[in-house]
């Protein structure tokens, strides 16, 4: 099977698109997934844009995805790469293309001199908990995420 890594391009958005719908679906949330193309697409082909992604091709198509975007450490000066979804289509599982997504995150923070890479993990997850580890990745257990959105969001905001 013919594998790339590459960069998202625009024909690429409907594809994405679809796939972070499947990753909706199979963290059991695809009622709040409501990404469209047109947004994905503004997102990444702005004129500076703030979200970036790749995409996994097994044989001409494609069956997997990364999208990320920068985030900054103030204890080392440095930017780095926050992993906001990686999601390989099941059918593709265990050829390679989730570890070589991630390692492509890893090279660009690497050539860059970013100083880190990180993501969450639902904790339930534990094919993708055992993946993560087989790289070196190491679980923050000692932070708690915090979110504010909808209408809590919109009070505290307004």
């Amino acid at each position: 099977m013919a594998q790339e890594i590459r960069r998202i391009t625009e024909p690429d958005v409907p594809a994405v698109v679809a796939l972070v719908h499947a990753l909706a679906d199979y963290e059991e949330s695809a009622h709040e997934c409501h990404l469209t193309e047109a947004q994905l697409h503004r997102a990444l082909f702005t004129q500076q844009p703030a979200l970036f992604g790749h995409v996994a091709e097994a044989d001409g198509a494609v069956a997997g995805f990364t999208l990320w975007f920068l985030n900054f450490s103030t204890w080392h000066g440095t930017h780095g790469i926050y992993l906001e979804d990686l999601f390989v289509l099941p059918a593709h599982r265990g050829s390679g293309l989730g570890k070589q997504l991630l390692r492509t995150l890893a090279q660009e923070c690497v050539a860059r001199g970013y100083s880190r890479l990180e993501w969450s993990v639902l904790d339930w997850n534990t094919p993708a908990i055992e993946f993560y580890e087989s790289v070196g990745a190491v679980g923050m257990d000692e932070w708690t995420v915090h979110r504010l959105t909808g209408e809590a969001l919109h009070d505290f905001g307004a």
